[in-house]
């Protein structure tokens, strides 16, 4: 009942500025005509959003379970290996989900092999006890109530550097300042914490 409730609030008050702004933000980063496999889409809200004024995007998701009537074609897979074939899209794209993953390297190999062309990544960065501690919350409060896997596992820049540079991924667009929030809940919520890259496939 408690957690039921906490989504609520969150629905409210931030999922749906969330969804817009990320939606407005991952869809100036898609080069005209892309595909374009969302991975761990949840029930496609965001994916579905980049769409929105851009006919010439073909979007389809992927995620460990399907929810009922997602907004975009949903597939399920293990979590951990991408059923398609090298090269199947033009850009993978991750919203908040590597940090969830029991492996987040292995997907990330997988999303440089099933990419022709870039990795698009919105996650977070966790620099000490307090940038942990305010994720975690954060986290907890947003899905949750959803059901997600929680292992509140961060990476700091330094460590998502690495895992780029192993999977044969550089960084060609790198955002940190992104609005999710209203004030006075980005002081607290905002911050470095988040950051959006477009990562070109380089080996």
């Amino acid at each position: 009942m408690f957690k039921q409730a906490i989504g609520t609030v969150h629905a409210n008050a931030v999922f749906s500025r969330r969804a817009r702004v990320l939606g407005e933000a991952i869809r100036d980063l898609l080069p005209m005509g892309s595909s374009v496999l969302d991975v761990g889409t949840g029930d496609g809200t965001i994916a579905r959003l980049w769409k929105a004024g851009r006919p010439d995007l073909r979007v389809e998701g992927i995620d460990v379970f399907v929810r009922p009537n997602p907004k975009i074609p949903v597939s399920v897979f293990d979590g951990r290996t991408l059923p398609f074939a090298d090269g199947s899209f033009d850009i993978v794209t991750f919203v908040d989900v590597l940090h969830h993953a029991d492996d987040a390297r292995k997907l990330l190999h997988e999303a440089a092999r099933v990419a022709r062309k870039s990795v698009v990544i919105k996650d977070h960065y966790a620099e000490n006890w307090l940038d942990d501690k305010t994720l975690a919350l954060m986290d907890w409060v947003g899905n949750a109530p959803h059901g997600v896997a929680l292992p509140y596992k961060y990476w700091s820049r330094s460590e998502w550097n690495q895992a780029f540079n192993d999977s044969g991924l550089s960084v060609d667009i790198l955002q940190t300042r992104i609005p999710l929030y209203p004030l006075p809940l980005s002081l607290a919520f905002g911050r470095n914490l988040h950051f959006l890259a477009r990562l070109q496939i380089s080996g």
